[in-house]
């Protein structure tokens, strides 16, 4: 069952996964996928194992998200590796959602996209002073997945609204503050907490060394927050963001309108679609939809082209503008793909 790049460990009554691509800042291929997967089948069924903690090797965090690069290169040439891709990792996504034991996730250092999906929907989130959580799908002409619409646009106001339509990180206690993470520990603190787990239930461990966490910036900024991003569509949040007054409010905005014009108005659809469903699954399903149908558009291989292969920092979206964005595409973009679909929401979890 070992993995190279997933290290599997056992010390004591704890099962320990930690994420080993540390010069890739842990970013989740299809194979890590899998292994995370196998180990959480045999641990459910070994008594000997009462909690599951997820972490990753190096300094700089948890995980930077997805293997991108290797999707980038679906996109241009037609491939479906992402496509089941999407579908293994969703399922683990779901997975440690339901899972019957405690599972811990250290939050610690960056923690994007993909490296979310494991570790937000776990029972005891830990995060951090060095926490920087986010979904950054927009600047690469995707949306958030792996359940981010869940998470998001279950966020108080429209906390959820501003991270995902600008795709910047947040902190440790914004992270509290959004439901993304349960408890603040002090990064100094992590090894003694690791090592109690071995031996005490993740309750009380994680409930010993949890702290109240420092102020969050975005709670602060509610006031405005809530008030741009309640709007009906993303140019509507636009002109009242440039109306605010507020710095922070006028570089969101900024931020915003330099994003993938597609990406962002079919984001702003399905966390609307995602606030009304009632569990992660179905979310997921609907999101599966999105990522198999923005794996096509131009958007996709060209944000990922300019932040993450040539470098340049200068996409050329197709269309250019949230004018140009049509009502049909966002339409065909959430509609069913036949016998594709992930079913998640109609499977036993």
């Amino acid at each position: 069952m070992e993995h190279t790049e997933v290290l599997v460990e056992r010390s004591g009554q704890l099962g320990h996964l930690i994420l080993n691509r540390p010069k890739a800042m842990n970013a989740l291929n299809h194979a890590m996928v899998l292994a995370m997967m196998r180990a959480l089948d045999e641990w459910e069924k070994d008594d000997g194992v009462a909690t599951i903690l997820i972490s990753g090797a190096g300094e700089r965090g948890l995980c930077a998200g997805g293997d991108i690069v290797s999707i980038y290169h679906d996109a241009r040439t037609g491939g479906n590796g992402s496509e089941q891709f999407w579908r293994d990792e969703y399922h683990l996504n779901a997975r440690i959602r339901r899972y019957p034991k405690p599972i811990v996730t250290l939050m610690d250092g960056v923690v994007l996209g993909g490296g979310v999906g494991i570790s937000a929907h776990a029972s005891h989130r830990i995060v951090t002073e060095r926490s920087r959580i986010g979904m950054p799908e927009t600047g690469i002409g995707f949306v958030p997945d792996v359940g981010g619409t869940f998470l998001l646009s279950h966020a108080p106001g429209e906390m959820g609204t501003h991270a995902g339509l600008t795709g910047s990180m947040v902190s440790g206690a914004d992270a509290i503050a959004m439901g993304l993470a349960s408890h603040f520990v002090d990064s100094t603190l992590l090894p003694t907490l690791v090592a109690e787990l071995a031996e005490r239930g993740a309750g009380a461990v994680v409930g010993r060394y949890g702290q109240v966490p420092p102020e969050s910036a975005l709670v602060q900024a509610r006031w405005w927050i809530d008030d741009c991003y309640c709007a009906d569509d993303v140019g509507t949040i636009l002109e009242r963001l440039a109306r605010v007054g507020d710095p922070a409010a006028q570089a969101a905005a900024e931020t915003i309108a330099a994003k993938s014009p597609t990406a962002v108005t079919v984001t702003f659809a399905a966390l609307r679609r995602a606030r009304v469903l009632a569990t992660l699954e179905e979310a997921l399903d609907q999101e599966f939809r999105v990522s198999v149908r923005a794996l096509r558009w131009p958007d996709f291989a060209e944000g990922i082209r300019a932040q993450l292969v040539d470098k340049d920092r200068n996409p050329q979206w197709q269309p250019a503008s949230l004018a140009e964005v049509s009502q049909e595409l966002v339409a065909n973009t959430f509609a069913m793909v036949g016998d594709r679909e992930l079913g998640l929401s109609r499977a036993e979890v």
